[in-house]
């Protein structure tokens, strides 16, 4: 299977990368603001254009007249995007024309030995066509105007795109990814993780809440499986929700969840499991998704020969609505304890999966009702006449019964454990339907 060619967006800061990113993407993945400095992080997205298919990377706006110590950051972020790239689409203004910022970034541009085409963007009617002349002077050959807010040109880039770096068509790539969304409070190490995963430095990291906004796509390979790595900005309560930015960074983290397979909710050693680990976690569990709790910063309690199963009791204690997830120990600034991750991700995505044969299952149940039988109700026992799984991701059993208000909520539970004790469900929630003999919902 060919691995996707890697499209870079570069350019200074407020030329409608991300705008444009989103544009050839066709939904609104990079947050678009009126501010500079928005984007810090790569944000990657896969993009399909007449059955060809490519990965597009956003980044951050390159400066280089002002430094600090994040804006060196994204300078770097910058540097390994268009490493990585076998095209760079250079961005630029048309309605400003050059900028000195914007022949520093050419300058910097030549220094890589990358395919680019030079993009020259809010060109949104024909009277604007003779400003693209002025970016001749690059020397990168002929600019393609275009406008990424009213989509104008946009078709012929990817045509020109997808024609360069010879896209591959879908089937050719491989498609068998597990995506894991990697969500958390702000500052518990959630993009340390992601970058000591992937073995560099793919996403900024720094002391102060809040430095991933995006949720940043990553493609990982690691023993022969694939997995889409969705690092998100750290989500904060509502109350504490003020900028526009803030906003959609929280609204990614839920997507994320949404999108995903398995969501790896990272909590801080030292804190454990505070009320808004509490609500991510309710959000996973009724998003139905395959989980795994990840104590971080295990290199910093101190402990004791009980710690870890003391830690353990603890979290699922306090999050007894998901008693199923497994708690996973390990350090991202040292690397302790992080090979078992991988394979964890596996085995509750594989579980969220999972189908059990209908006559094993019927034959469980039937056992299980036999060793604890119901209790009546104003005379009448719950009846179970059949039970099937009609859907996995996440598993779901439909009983039919002779009257569902008959179920007490334990016998419920009860049902539950049994089916995973039996079929080994950890990390998955199951969601169980009990019907009428007539089809009427409980």
């Amino acid at each position: 299977m060919r691995q996707l060619p890697i499209v870079a967006i570069v350019g200074r800061p407020n030329v409608g990368k991300s705008s444009l990113f989103n544009r050839l993407v066709r939904k609104r993945t990079a947050i678009v603001e009126e501010l500079p400095g928005v984007t810090r992080d790569r944000i990657y997205a896969d993009v399909e254009w007449q059955g060809k298919i490519f990965t597009l990377v956003d980044t951050g706006g390159l400066e280089f007249l002002n430094t600090t110590e994040l804006l060196d950051e994204v300078r770097l972020q910058v540097e390994r995007a268009i490493e990585q790239a076998d095209l760079i689409l250079f961005v630029v203004d048309g309605r400003r024309g050059i900028t000195a910022l914007d022949d520093e970034v050419a300058q910097a541009l030549r220094r890589f030995n990358r395919k680019m085409l030079l993009v020259v963007n809010k060109i949104d009617n024909p009277e604007q066509l003779d400003d693209v002349y002025e970016f001749y002077n690059f020397g990168f050959g002929e600019p393609m105007a275009v406008s990424a807010e009213h989509g104008k040109g946009t078709g012929d880039l990817l045509d020109l795109v997808v024609e360069t770096i010879d896209a591959p068509n879908r089937d050719e790539i491989a498609t068998e990814a597990i995506k894991v969304a990697i969500v958390g409070k702000p500052n518990v190490g959630k993009s340390s993780l992601v970058n000591k995963l992937l073995g560099e430095d793919r996403v900024i990291v720094a002391d102060m809440p809040g430095t991933t906004r995006d949720a940043i796509d990553i493609y990982w390979r690691h023993d022969d499986q694939g997995y889409i790595l969705i690092d998100t900005a750290g989500m904060r309560r509502k109350a504490k929700v003020k900028e526009n930015v803030e906003y959609y960074s929280v609204k990614r983290g839920l997507d994320a969840v949404d999108r995903s397979d398995v969501s790896i909710l990272v909590v801080d050693a030292e804190e454990l499991i505070t009320e808004q680990d509490k609500k991510i976690a309710g959000y996973i569990h009724e998003a139905g998704k395959a989980s795994i709790v990840l104590v971080n910063k295990w290199d910093l309690p101190e402990k004791e020969t009980n710690t870890m199963q003391e830690y353990t009791e603890s979290i699922l204690e306090q999050l007894a609505f998901m008693s199923y997830v497994p708690v996973v120990f390990a350090s991202a600034k040292t690397g302790q304890r992080l090979a078992k991750l991988p394979e964890k991700i596996k085995e509750v995505e594989s579980n969220w999966r999972k189908r059990v044969p209908t006559g094993v299952l019927n034959r469980i149940i039937s056992d299980a009702m036999a060793i604890h039988t119901p209790r009546a109700e104003k005379g009448r026992k719950l009846r179970v006449y059949y039970v099937t799984q009609t859907s996995a991701a996440p598993p779901t059993f439909v009983f039919f019964v002779n009257d569902s208000k008959l179920l007490h909520y334990s016998y419920e539970r009860y049902l539950e454990n049994i089916i995973r004790e039996t079929f080994d469900f950890e990390g998955t929630p199951i969601r169980l339907v009990f019907k009428n003999k007539r089809g009427e919902d409980e």
